[in-house]
């Protein structure tokens, strides 16, 4: 009797730990907005949204830029409502969505620390840009991609919030980019410099954050 309460009691605490493994990357409303506020990197894209739009006559700016925050919401929004299809589709599970998507947001977090927003994605400016690459890849990239797949099939239930929360983001993230010109004429190229890298560096501890959760929801999963 006494080892059947042991063993009881060591079930128990396993469950517990495994719960408080699966709900390590549990998002909110608020922590999700700033996950993707992150993601997006509104900041991290006044020099790459000035240095592809110079060409544009400044009449024709705003119209691009609602246009192509437009696009990438719509993009990541159907990522977000077929994204347990699209996994079931490519045979995927959400510990390798997790991991992939954490490597993905670390990649461009070193990118964002180490690189200036002009070398993260080339341009000419010599025309104005279509989807490319103000609406994918800078907005709905790889990683905001993978961040509201991971978000909508972590937590389907509060697929509401998730819509609010990448709505609200785009919002501030379209509204930076409206503003690009007079907040670097305000804070200057040093200071929107620091902004982005201590956005990188953030991103950082997320991107890692979700590696070791997909890992951690594996190991305890395959025992």
């Amino acid at each position: 009797m006494a080892r059947q309460q042991l063993f009881a009691a060591e079930t128990v605490d396993r469950v517990k730990v495994d719960g408080r493994h699966n709900s390590a990357m549990d998002h909110n409303f608020v922590s999700a907005f700033v996950l993707l506020l992150l993601v997006l990197d509104p900041f991290g894209s006044l020099p790459i949204f000035i240095s592809v739009l110079k060409g544009v006559p400044p009449a024709r700016r705003r119209v691009v830029a609602l246009r192509e925050a437009g696009i990438a919401f719509c993009v990541l929004l159907a990522f977000m409502f077929t994204g347990q299809g699209f996994l079931r589709l490519m045979h995927l599970s959400e510990r390798s969505l997790e991991v992939a998507g954490g490597v993905i947001l670390l990649i461009i977090a070193i990118r964002m620390i180490f690189a200036s927003g002009g070398e993260i994605y080339a341009t000419d400016g010599e025309r104005e840009p279509v989807i490319f690459p103000l609406a994918v890849p800078l907005l709905a990239g790889p990683s905001a991609m993978a961040t509201v797949l991971l978000l909508a099939s972590r937590q389907p239930d509060r697929i509401v919030a998730w819509v609010g929360a990448l709505t609200l983001a785009m919002v501030v993230s379209t509204a930076v980019m409206l503003a690009a010109e007079r907040l670097r004429k305000l804070l200057g190229a040093p200071v929107v410099s620091a902004l982005e890298k201590l956005m990188g560096l953030v991103l950082t501890a997320i991107a890692t954050e979700m590696v070791l959760a997909g890992l951690k929801r594996y190991f305890f999963e395959a025992l």
